[in-house]
């Protein structure tokens, strides 16, 4: 029996999100805690599985900010290392009016760069404790954490987890794009199960057409799950022999995107974890694993910040019950 539902290897850090203007006319910027895997496993501790986090913070006061967060939401900490020289990752966010995002990293370098091989032997025994094993591609920006990164990679296969990857690509953290290119492609072959973005797709077949965008990596990689978000549009799944589309929920009280897709892909985690991971899914069950994760994506853009306000199974069970209610009136 393994003991963690998932480990997430990644980023941890500070999101700053505005948050009103002074008296004085500027701009008031929120330490939100964040960071994409981390968020991805406060959602699947909200229902009700055991996650831990593995990665680098500062020995600053911004790394015990996460540290003590980490706790209060029931996230193990136990892979959490500190960098006594290297200051916690910053992440400067201003929401455009579309309810879309640009960033501004401080991480040149930041303490999550810093993870390396010798981190990742000593937490090997809580690597191999995992059932599903989920990374994404901002520690592998630079080739320190990049080995790293691979090193767990090898850890966690050998261990039977299942591997979860989600691109998440921040262009401005790239050297150049060539070579995020090559690591979201070396990502493509570990993973069994894929979620890719609307935008992330585009970009790395050079296909308008989402579908096209996909088969282009079914062509090379024998992924048995793959989902795309997409936004305003919903969202798809891909199996071998199903596809399968689902509307958004849209809301008025929309805010901010921060931490949508990670809403979202902690919704098909938790799916697969209920239900094991499967290349015969049939069209209902994929049509009720992307409802659910597109329930709680639209939630968290209603909120500031994502990682301490990820929603309640009951909200999002709740939402989805509203849309039903409303479609069989119709």
């Amino acid at each position: 029996m393994k003991k963690y539902d998932v480990v997430a290897l990644g980023e941890l850090l500070i999101d700053f999100t505005e948050n009103g203007i002074s008296s004085q006319g500027n701009p008031l910027m929120e330490a939100n805690p964040g960071g994409a895997p981390c968020n991805v496993l406060a959602m699947l501790k909200k229902y009700g599985h055991e996650v831990l986090f593995l990665g680098k913070v500062g020995k600053d006061i911004f790394g015990r900010q996460l540290r003590d967060t980490l706790i209060e939401l029931g996230i193990s900490s136990k892979g959490l290392l500190e960098d006594p020289q290297i200051p916690t990752t910053l992440a400067f966010v201003k929401t455009l009016e579309d309810g879309d995002r640009e960033f501004s990293f401080y991480r040149n370098p930041g303490a999550d760069m810093r993870l390396t091989i010798e981190d990742i032997e000593d937490k090997k025994q809580l690597i191999e404790q995992a059932k599903i094993f989920h990374f994404g591609t901002l520690s592998m920006t630079h080739e320190g954490c990049r080995m790293a990164t691979r090193l767990a990679l090898e850890y966690a296969k050998a261990s039977g987890a299942l591997i979860s990857f989600d691109p998440n690509l921040r262009e401005p953290l790239w050297d150049d794009l060539d070579t995020a290119k090559e690591q979201i492609l070396y990502g493509l072959s570990q993973c069994d199960i894929l979620k890719i973005s609307d935008n992330e797709i585009t970009w790395l077949t050079d296909k308008e057409d989402y579908d096209e965008g996909v088969a282009w990596i079914q062509e090379r990689f024998d992924i048995p799950l793959i989902t795309v978000s997409m936004g305003k549009e919903g969202s798809r799944a891909y199996t071998k022999n199903q596809t399968v589309s689902v509307r958004p929920f849209l809301q008025e009280a929309t805010i901010e995107t921060t931490g949508a897709g990670d809403t979202f892909c902690a919704g098909i985690l938790h799916f697969i974890l209920e239900h094991g991971l499967s290349e015969e899914y049939s069209k209902e069950e994929l049509e009720h694993m992307l409802t659910y994760a597109n329930a709680g994506a639209s939630i968290i853009t209603t909120r500031k910040g994502a990682l301490r306000v990820m929603p309640e199974v009951s909200e999002i069970e709740a939402f989805v019950k509203e849309r039903e209610e409303s479609d069989y009136g119709k």
